[in-house]
């Protein structure tokens, strides 16, 4: 879409300083700015570029007064704060990206679904039966939504992603692309003779308010009962949570984490990358877990832990310190060693 200077004033509360018809399309940095984009100067030390950018407009502080000429095919937006305008301009085009309607072809949706007003639903999608779409839903190519999934208003299903039978995914929540919600969680028994039979899994996913599901990233549904992301919660790619699992509002946890089935975690905590988490166990709120820690007892509330297995981090590092002299201490622990069988031989004390 085309937007001219005075257009793009008007939403900022803007003041044009140039041709206010002149059109952009795109947005980009001054210094990779190509004709037909629209930039921004607030970092002082980007000030040269304004001089040589080859962007249509950009965005400027109204206190802002060039040392010399800019280029005369460069339109100049004032306002109050550059950064904060940009800013809003992002965040406006990443909408109009979204800003699709309508059931595109081919596609099933069942009959039996019912969709809110402003639903979009992309080519090679399978919408089950008594599936529920809220209002502005928005379903990209090639996903599926198994039988009695519902889904609330302004939540955004990127292209790819399986979401199981009877999954109840909340409001305004993102899940991307390569994400399974849903699949059977890992319960296998064994039997007499160790034979494992699968135990059904008969469950679901529920996913709150506002929660963002990472790239490739898997939610076991229960065995029974419901696997659950409380709301704001979010997870980067490739995190695994596994069957009857509780995280509770507000974590964040990073790539290649992993929680295993009935574990427990509160809200307001930071889960680093490749963190392990065993099964069955309770993870308090306010805490923090370094990168490729294991954890395999419970933690309480408030903690920094790291390692593997993990403890506070704080003895975490002063053990670190003396693990890394390790090499150096085993040859002074041999030196001594040989200098205390030299001592005992001379004194006789080995006779």
């Amino acid at each position: 879409m085309q937007f001219t200077a005075a257009q793009i004033a008007e939403l900022l509360h803007g003041e044009v300083d140039g041709d206010p018809q002149v059109l952009v399309n795109d947005l980009a940095k001054i210094e990779e700015a190509r004709d037909g984009t629209l930039t921004f100067l607030a970092n002082p030390k980007y000030t040269e570029f304004i001089y040589t950018t080859r962007a249509t407009i950009a965005i400027v502080a109204k206190d802002f007064h060039p040392a010399r000429p800019t280029p005369k095919s460069l339109t100049l937006i004032r306002v109050a704060d550059p950064r904060m305008a940009f800013t809003q301009l992002l965040e406006r085009n990443y909408q109009l990206q979204y800003e699709k309607k309508g059931v595109e072809q081919p596609s099933f949706v069942s009959p039996k679904a019912k969709l809110g007003k402003n639903v979009y639903i992309g080519a090679f999608c399978y919408v089950g039966d008594g599936v529920v779409l809220g209002d502005g839903v928005k379903v990209f190519p090639n996903c599926f939504i198994g039988d009695n999934t519902r889904i609330g208003d302004g939540a955004r299903i990127h292209a790819g992603v399986k979401i199981y039978h009877q999954s109840e995914i909340g409001a305004r929540c993102v899940i991307h692309s390569g994400a399974v919600i849903g699949a059977d969680g890992f319960g296998f028994v064994p039997d007499s003779e160790g034979v494992y039979e699968k135990m059904p899994q008969v469950g679901n996913v529920v996913l709150e308010e506002d929660v963002e599901v990472g790239a490739n990233s898997t939610i076991d549904r229960a065995t029974i009962g419901s696997t659950v992301i409380r709301k704001g919660t979010k997870l980067d790619n490739l995190v695994q949570v596994g069957h009857n699992a509780e995280v509770g509002m507000h974590n964040v946890i990073v790539a290649q984490a992993g929680i295993a089935g009935s574990t427990v975690v509160g809200d307001h905590n930071q889960i680093g990358g490749q963190v392990g988490i065993a099964g069955h166990l309770t993870v308090g709120s306010r805490v923090r877990i370094a990168a490729q820690s294991g954890i395999g007892s419970d933690i309480g509330d408030g903690r920094t832990v790291q390692g593997s297995p993990a403890f506070d981090k704080g003895p975490y590092d002063r053990s670190y310190v003396v693990f890394r002299k390790l090499p150096e201490l085993q040859k002074r622990i041999d030196q001594l060693e040989k200098e205390l069988a030299a001592l005992r031989q001379r004194t006789g004390l080995d006779s």
